[in-house]
């Protein structure tokens, strides 16, 4: 559940990025590099600060 919950933030994060890139400023395409980074930083580590927070939320793998 866990991973479902953290690939269902990261696209709704790059997905709004994009949206608010294309209607407001692009700068907010900087959000979307970010977005990506973590995920790049999250699969080489195996280490991923929205599966810490969703820990001490409770939730379960």
């Amino acid at each position: 559940m866990k991973t479902r919950i953290i690939h269902a933030v990261a696209g709704t994060f790059i997905l709004t990025s994009i949206l608010l890139s294309i209607y407001v400023n692009q700068n907010w395409l900087w959000f979307t590099g970010f977005v990506g980074l973590n995920l790049l930083q999250s699969s080489i580590t195996k280490w991923c600060l929205m599966a810490d927070i969703l820990t001490k939320f409770g939730v379960k793998d």
